[in-house]
């Protein structure tokens, strides 16, 4: 029998790496994808098969269509199967209307929305009974404290109502799909120690940032069996921030 195959995007550094390798100790092999930096990705790789599992890396640009349809036909072609899709990458513009620009709208909505959409539906055409579409949101996208995250937010947003739609397209095939929405997590893009970190702390129920560990063992429930009757929610992992 074939090990489960899972799809991480973004895959090269901090959530979405912290996913890969749970998943990987899960018993999964993984692909992940990365836009630029080869190396994250190699040292990921190389830690998923320190456990015994096969890894595949896939430089794919997560706001490009042509990147965007090829990703699942690649991972099945490797592997032979996919049972488990985590969407991961995204863009996190700031500015407010004085600063953002249409080509920053456009590339926040192709990354975050539009990706997001043709990869899972992809992934729902290759998935059998049991698969797991795992969409990373934020907690913003439920409560915007803070200025300047007004597109950020809406895409976020828009992806509870994918899932929710989907969720009822997919549950008849058995295949789930969630929405889970972190809060602040300590990654290398926002430290605990940085500049937002007092302002966010601040609206917080528990006054500190989340670890990369606490959306990978979430991700690991819901990728699993345990979870085979929760379909269509919005999960939030953020330290009370909705609260």
């Amino acid at each position: 029998m074939t090990s489960p195959v899972a799809i991480v995007t973004g895959g090269s550094r901090g959530i979405g790496a912290a996913i890969a390798e749970r998943l990987a100790k899960d018993g999964f092999d993984i692909a992940i994808t990365y836009v630029r930096n080869a190396e994250a990705a190699r040292r990921v790789t190389s830690a998923i098969e320190a456990t015994g599992r096969r890894a595949l890396a896939i430089q794919s640009d997560g706001g490009n269509v042509t990147d965007n349809t090829a990703l699942v036909q690649k991972v099945v072609s490797a592997f032979g199967r996919l049972d488990a899709l985590v969407c991961n990458a995204g863009a996190y513009p700031y500015g407010g209307p004085d600063t953002m620009t249409v080509d920053d709208i456009s590339r926040t909505l192709d990354l975050n929305m539009r990706g997001v959409m043709i990869e899972s539906v992809s992934a729902a055409r290759a998935m059998k009974e049991g698969g797991r579409i795992i969409l990373i949101g934020s907690a913003f996208g439920e409560r915007v404290p803070l200025p300047g995250i007004s597109i950020y937010s809406a895409t976020k947003a828009g992806l509870v109502g994918f899932a929710k739609g989907l969720s009822r397209d997919l549950g008849p095939k058995g295949i789930t799909v969630n929405v889970i929405q972190p809060g602040p997590i300590d990654t290398e893009l926002n430290p605990a120690d940085g500049p937002a970190g007092d302002a966010l702390r601040s609206v917080l129920a528990i006054p500190k940032y989340g670890e990369v560990k606490d959306i990978a063992d979430f991700v690991s429930f819901l990728a699993s069996d345990r979870s085979s009757y929760i379909t269509g929610a919005a999960l939030s992992v953020d330290g009370g921030l909705t609260a």
